[in-house]
């Protein structure tokens, strides 16, 4: 038996070169197979909203604004910026974020951020709305007083740009945070004194040792060119503030129109235009859901009253608190910038900052809206800062500009030149007379006002302004609308407070009334020059200025000339006229009633070139006007008849005349009638029969295919005129009727017109159908019982009421008209004697066509079955009956027409009593 091998537990494994490793028992076997997963739900890009070219929608943007990398802050702003201009719309929706992110980073300490903020609030501002805007305002302006009042220079450069932004496009909502910022400005440029007096919880404005001009040697530009800077953007924040509040000046402000905001426009209302409540009227010019814009009246206040400056400047008080602590800051700024000149030579940087010196002086006055108020703020600035301003201003007054040569500069940055003053360089901000007139005009409001004032007291320094103001009107050289309103607010003062001076006065109104005589002056300077010479005449009543008399006297001169060209200057011109007419200028009113016949011309006279309103001034004046010649109530009629002027204006005008004559009973024995009788009932004949002699006699000559010739049923060839000149000859025709009948003796009064109607109308075979009208309207209106019209009037009568109800028949169309017409025609026949009876005589059937004869039986019928008139047909039922027996036998047959018969029927309803043998 052979022997087993034992086998051990652990066998050790014998490994050969060249063979492959036997795996080990426990070895994992780590092979796998894969397949793709397609998830397309998930790895979809979000696209709920808009994205930049980097994909980043406007919330990862506005996160990224926290960072605190300013590289990562500054592609924010630049990727909303980018955002926003291809999506406005989302302004709107995250205009709250987008306000309070932007407003934090004003105060950035990297600069790159701040100019990109910059950006996007100037894009922001350019798509909303203020309204939009107001609820977030607060805490821009807070933003705001952080930048301008942080310690780095850098921050309170680009401060002053956030301020060009929100001015220029947000200036009514920076304007009623002045209470805030106002201090800010001072801090900028001066510090307040913590020694000497002032303690550190002095209120701003305490006195003149409370601030101090303060320097800066890190800022990149000099100190004098900062506070310029600080300066420019104040006086733009002074204008925003006062162009907030209503202005109440009484000084003459030449460059303003007459519905400027803050004054109350008068609303003209026509009573005629409101008949039965048709239409709504508007009482008030601001009632109904649009308020006025600068409506003083406020809910609450907009902010809390603090002290000092932080009070709002509504009062004489806050304004001259606010005035002691600037008005020194700003002779200080001046002081150091004008040491350096040379008399009356300045630099260009030294204009510009007197300017804007001046400027803010003259707008600190004007914070205070009340006029009273200003003459009192005027006051404590004469008493208080005179003596300095003649030191400082006056005494090298007129400045000229010094010829320097710019030197050559380096090349600056763009962030340099973007902070640089506009206009502060080169001398090229402000010419040489715009300084000298803004420093005439601070000046002239600190002279002594009234004529209680001492002789030659301020001589010292309002002579070389005087004499300043005379050169410059009278030297010959073409003034812009800005420069002259400028000038003429000086002038105005200087007249007005010194009215005591005659003298003075006349040589300032002298020179401008050179200027005024200049040629081919423009649209606004002629306006300009107008309105200060019309206000001066009318608010102060300077009527012993040769001056004004003489300019007076030529402005209807100037009207004739003006005609239509220009109706807002000859708007201006009218109402100067009316008022002083109204005021008896015996001088205007000599040259009025030279020129009248040019004004009141019914072709080319003002009174049919000018708008309405221009229209009704010039009837107006004729109430004023010292005579009536017949030449000028010859125009006057043919204006009433022309149609030119409304049927209304052209009864105002009838009813003055009316009452300048002495026949009216309104004027007194010891006065002179200003019309003659005989020209005034001219004037009422002409333009009641609306036809001078001269167009009757071209009518008669007329070869027109609309006349028809005279027929036995229309004995005059009647000339139709239009339906609106019928009507609006219409309305006039009751005007004269009416003032015919209040002269007193209607019996008189008919006696004049019918020797009038037989002198000019009878013997005419062409008639207009409303001198027809006319005359059978006025006939029935003034005949009296006791007067028996002539024989020649009654046949004149019958011919016009047979030719009227011939045209009556004819009148389909002409509601008004055939009512017009058949009215008149009724009261005519009802009215005066024999006219019917002369009217039937003359109806002869034998000497009529047959087509005539319907119409001769509608006019028949038309007669019988009116209430008024069947009296008359029964006195008349012989001629009657004679008639229709006529019509009866020429038509006669076996078959009878149905006019005929509609005839016959009204005659037997009409006059059955009285009928007789028809047949």
């Amino acid at each position: 038996m052979t022997k087993r091998k034992r086998q051990d537990d652990f066998q050790k494994v014998k490994l050969k070169v060249g063979k492959t490793k036997p795996k080990a028992d426990n070895a994992t076997n780590v092979s796998f197979r894969s397949k793709g997963i397609h998830l397309p739900e998930q790895l979809k890009r979000d696209d709920s909203g808009p994205t930049t070219h980097r994909q980043l929608g406007i919330k990862d943007l506005l996160s990224q604004l926290h960072h605190y990398s300013g590289t990562v802050k500054h592609g924010a702003l630049c990727g909303l910026r980018e955002l926003l201009t291809s999506h406005p719309a989302l302004v709107e929706q995250h205009l709250s974020t987008l306000l309070s992110e932007v407003a934090a980073a004003f105060t950035d300490k990297d600069g790159s951020v701040r100019s990109a903020a910059l950006r996007l609030l100037r894009f922001v501002a350019q798509c909303v709305p203020s309204e939009r805007v107001g609820p977030f305002f607060p805490l821009l302006s807070a933003h705001l007083t952080c930048a301008m009042t942080h310690i780095q220079v850098g921050i309170q450069a680009d401060a002053m740009l956030v301020l060009d932004v929100l001015l220029e496009h947000y200036p009514a909502l920076l304007a009623h945070r002045h209470a805030h910022l106002l201090t800010n400005f001072l801090e900028l440029i001066s510090r307040q004194r913590l020694s000497g007096g002032a303690k550190a919880g002095e209120k701003a404005g305490a006195g003149r040792a409370g601030w101090a001009l303060s320097v800066t040697p890190d800022r990149r530009v000099t100190a004098q060119q900062w506070r310029l800077t600080v300066l420019l953007r104040l006086s733009h924040f002074l204008q925003a503030v006062v162009d907030e509040r209503p202005d109440e000046e009484g000084v003459m402000s030449a460059d303003r129109e007459g519905g400027e905001k803050g004054i109350a426009t008068p609303l003209e209302l026509n009573w005629e235009d409101h008949p039965f409540g048709k239409r709504g009227i508007q009482v008030f010019e601001n009632s109904g859901s649009t308020p006025t814009p600068h409506s003083t009246y406020r809910l609450r206040p907009h902010v809390d009253k603090g002290v000092g400056a932080e009070e709002e400047l509504s009062s004489v008080e806050a304004v001259r608190g606010f005035a002691e602590t600037l008005v020194p800051l700003l002779l200080e700024v001046w002081l150091e910038t004008a040491g350096a000149d040379d008399g009356q030579l300045l630099s260009g940087d030294a204009m510009v900052l007197m300017q804007q010196i001046l400027t803010i002086l003259q707008l600190l006055r004007r914070l205070t809206p009340q006029h009273h108020l200003r003459e009192e703020l005027d006051a404590w600035l004469r008493s208080t800062y005179l003596s300095d301003f003649k030191l400082h201003f006056m005494k090298n007054f007129p400045y000229s500009q010094l010829d320097t040569p710019s030197p050559k500069l380096k090349k600056s940055s763009h962030r340099s030149r973007q902070q640089a003053l506009p206009g502060s360089g080169g001398g090229a901000g402000v010419e040489p007379l715009v300084l000298n007139v803004t420093l005439c005009q601070v000046m002239v409001t600190l002279s002594h006002r009234g004529s209680a004032q001492p002789e030659g007291t301020d001589a010292d320094w309002l002579g070389p302004i005087r004499c300043f103001v005379r050169e410059t009107l009278t030297g010959g050289t073409r003034l812009s609308s800005k420069h002259l309103g400028a000038l003429l607010e000086v002038v105005w003062r200087l007249v007005v407070n010194q009215k005591s001076r005659a003298a003075v006065s006349e040589e300032l109104l002298q020179a401008v009334y050179v200027q005024y005589q200049q040629r081919n002056l423009t649209v606004p300077v002629r306006l300009m020059l107008l309105r200060f010479f019309s206000q001066l005449y009318l608010k102060e009543r300077l009527n012993r200025s040769k001056i004004l008399t003489r300019w007076l006297a030529a402005l209807p001169v100037q009207l004739v000339q003006l005609g239509s060209r220009n109706p807002q200057l000859s708007a201006q011109i009218l109402q100067t006229l009316q008022r002083a007419a109204a005021w008896k200028n015996k001088e205007l009113l000599s040259s009025l009633q030279m020129h009248a016949c040019s004004l009141y011309d019914p072709q080319e006279g003002c009174v049919v070139l000018l708008p309405v309103d221009s229209q009704q001034r010039l009837v107006q004046m004729l109430y004023f006007l010292p005579a009536f010649p017949p030449e000028l109530l010859s125009c006057l009629s043919r204006v009433c008849n022309t149609g030119r002027v409304s049927a209304g204006l052209a009864s105002t005008l009838i009813r003055i005349i009316h009452l300048r004559s002495s026949l009216s009973g309104w004027t007194s024995n010891s006065e002179e009638a200003a019309i003659r009788d005989v020209d005034y009932l001219s004037f009422l004949f002409s333009t009641l029969t609306g036809f001078s002699s001269d167009e009757l006699a071209v009518l008669q000559q007329a070869y027109d295919d609309a006349l028809s010739p005279p027929t036995p049923l229309s004995p005059f060839s009647v000339y139709p005129t239009p339906l609106e000149q019928f009507t609006h000859h219409w309305d006039i025709v009751e005007e004269v009727c009416h003032c015919l009948s209040t002269l007193g003796s209607n019996s008189q009064c008919f006696d004049i017109l019918q020797n009038g109607i037989c002198k000019n109308l009878v013997g005419l075979t062409v008639m207009p159908d409303g001198v027809c009208a006319a005359v059978l309207r006025v006939v029935a209106r003034l005949l009296d019982l006791s007067f028996l019209p002539s024989d020649a009037l009654l046949h004149f009568l019958s011919k016009c009421c047979l030719s009227m109800l011939s045209l009556l028949l004819q009148l389909e169309h002409s509601a008004h008209k055939r009512e017009a017409v058949w009215g008149a025609c009724l009261a005519a026949l009802s009215s005066v004697p024999r006219l019917l009876r002369l009217l039937l005589q003359s109806l002869r059937v034998c000497d009529m066509c047959v087509e005539e004869f319907p119409q001769l039986a509608q006019i028949l019928s038309l007669l019988m079955q009116h209430t008024h008139l069947r009296n008359h047909m029964i006195a008349n039922a012989q001629l009657l009956q004679h008639i229709i027996q006529e019509l009866t036998r020429y038509c006669g047959g076996e078959s009878r027409e149905q006019w005929l018969t509609d005839l016959l029927h009204c005659y037997s309803v009409t006059l059955s009593g009285h009928r007789g043998n028809l047949y």
